[in-house]
């Protein structure tokens, strides 16, 4: 089964991928992981990738293309892929579409996880990790039981990454409603989109992707 888990940044696309690996054997592919893996690799793809991007460009979507392919030649696959961050156009999930119907293979499924910006913007604006075990809170959904020590190892030292603040967060929520909430309305046309609530608690979420998933087995 292969399927594209559909949010914004900061939904819980990553750890529902990671939850639907060890419970249903699917394999989650992400772009940012498979490019660094083809370049690493030495392969013909990846050479081309890295190229494109020593030079500071953008990689195509054919070699994105090319890269996916690869990527589910392999055998740890066979039972499906979980598609995280890609496709982010409706041109690439047109050439997604393509590519998997010239292998004989298709999309079963894209699951939307709905979800507030500006719960959102608390929930990634909001997270910090002990500087000593990294165990990670959030300022409004998991805070400290106790101010400024962690529950886990007793650490007084937190971190927060420099890019989980509101301005840059809500300008990465800008770039997915303008070119990759399109995807939407492209696989609702396609009777493939299952809408679930991103912000629910994650055990919920995920009752709520294997009922999806069980109806379509």
């Amino acid at each position: 089964m292969n399927l594209i888990l559909l949010g914004p940044p900061g939904a819980g696309k990553g750890t529902q991928a990671k939850i639907l690996e060890e419970k249903r054997g699917l394999k989650q592919l992400s772009t940012g992981d498979m490019l660094r893996a083809a370049i690493a690799a030495g392969s013909e793809i990846g050479l081309k990738a890295k190229a494109i991007m020593d030079r500071g460009d953008l990689v195509s979507d054919d070699v994105i293309l090319g890269i996916v392919a690869n990527r589910m030649d392999q055998p740890d696959v066979a039972k499906g892929v979980v598609f995280d961050g890609f496709p982010r156009t409706p041109a690439q999930a047109a050439a997604l579409d393509k590519m998997l119907a010239s292998r004989g293979q298709k999309l079963h499924a894209v699951i939307e996880m709905k979800a507030d910006d500006d719960e959102l913007v608390a929930r990634i604006s909001g997270r910090f990790t002990c500087k000593t075990c990294g165990k990670g809170y959030n300022d409004t959904y998991a805070p400290t039981k106790i101010a400024g020590t962690c529950e886990s190892c007793g650490g007084h030292e937190f971190v927060r990454r420099p890019d989980d603040n509101e301005k840059t967060v809500r300008d990465r929520l800008t770039v997915y409603n303008t070119q990759t909430a399109p995807l939407v309305g492209y696989y609702r046309e396609t009777g493939k989109l299952h809408v679930v609530d991103g912000m629910a608690e994650i055990g919920a979420v995920t009752a709520a992707i294997g009922a999806v998933l069980d109806k379509l087995a």
